[in-house]
């Protein structure tokens, strides 16, 4: 892949922001973290062109609430032609977590994400996407 060059005009305060957001996120450079801008930008058009992406649901909940593991199973078998695995971790005696990964179309995996953590006792959760392509 070929590297071009090329110049950009920003307002002072946009280029502070851009400097921060370097900092803050550990890129060694500005233009590091202008790809890492631009590929996020074309990961969100993806989402929201329902195309093929990859990513993972995080769930943190109490697994004591009542039938709350069993509306998970159940959610997850229903949604198993996206499913690739999944992860369950025991924080302590009571809190889990449990890490998702999906593989669809992104409107079906949000739709699966919003379900799973819309079930009664999530105390939080997530899903994060990325190309598949």
């Amino acid at each position: 892949m070929a590297i071009v060059r090329f110049g950009v005009s920003l307002e002072k305060e946009l280029l502070d922001a851009l400097d921060q957001y370097a900092e803050e996120n550990h890129f060694t450079n500005r233009s590091q973290a202008i790809r890492h801008l631009i590929s996020q930008n074309n990961v969100a058009t993806k989402w929201q062109c329902n195309n093929l992406v990859a990513g993972s649901i995080t769930l943190v909940f109490n697994h004591h609430k009542r039938d709350l593991m069993k509306k998970l199973t159940d959610l997850q078998h229903h949604y198993h032609d996206v499913i690739l695995s999944s992860l369950h971790f025991h924080f302590d005696k009571d809190l889990c977590m449990e890490i998702i990964a999906v593989k669809g179309k992104a409107a079906v995996l949000t739709e699966l994400a919003d379900k799973l953590i819309a079930v009664k006792g999530i105390e939080h959760g997530k899903l994060t996407m990325s190309r598949a392509d």
